[in-house]
């Protein structure tokens, strides 16, 4: 079961510094936004970077990318930051580190393009943050995997990545304000994604 963590933090640190200092960033970004005006005030959001479609927010490039570090309350944090913490760390040994950041944080700019343009088309006002997309574009490199490069992944890990996409898809489609754009986009992003990377970046 590649989705059981084994490591101490000593060793985590050591074998998946690129998850590490995501997580890092999450946690970083979630205090300096607690003790600036509250993480769940849309104001202090949009500060920090939150994407949304009200101009001229909605043009400035650099929130494709920081709202994926800004999260609306502790239970987001957590669990976004457990996905994170327990499911990615195999593939940024499979990948390689840079390779692996790559594809994070490419998944979540697909999923946030996506969610921003039919934003755009809406008459109501939207916010969003969470490094959802992102963590959706993990899933979708292991989709790849599951799917077509079985050798790599065991019999229980991917009963384990199916039954985590199902309740996933059903969660995002039926919460309320989950932005389940990013998490489609995100997921399907990763899946084509993780594809090009491993044909185009080759590994040494």
């Amino acid at each position: 079961m590649i989705f059981i963590r084994y490591e101490n933090w000593k060793s985590y640190l050591r074998y998946y510094p690129v998850t590490s200092l995501i997580l890092a960033a999450n946690v970083i970004m979630f205090l300096l936004l607690t003790f600036n005006g509250g993480s769940g005030d849309a104001l202090t959001q949009l500060k920090y970077g939150a994407l949304t479609n009200v101009e001229p927010f909605a043009s400035e490039w650099w929130r494709l990318f920081s709202s994926m570090f800004l999260h609306h309350d502790l239970t987001h944090l957590i669990s976004n930051c457990f996905a994170i913490l327990v499911f990615a760390p195999p593939l940024e040994r499979l990948l390689g580190h840079w390779r692996y950041a790559l594809l994070y944080l490419a998944s979540g700019l697909v999923g946030n393009l996506i969610s921003l343009e039919i934003y755009r088309q809406s008459a109501e006002y939207h916010l969003s943050v969470g490094a959802s997309g992102a963590i959706y574009g993990v899933y979708g490199a292991f989709l790849y995997i599951a799917l077509l490069q079985r050798h790599l992944m065991d019999t229980s890990s991917r009963q384990t990545l199916y039954s985590l996409l199902i309740i996933g898809v059903v969660f995002s489609l039926i919460v309320p304000q989950v932005n389940w754009m990013a998490h489609f986009g995100g997921l399907i992003g990763g899946f084509f994604l993780y594809g090009l990377i491993i044909r185009v970046l080759k590994r040494r």
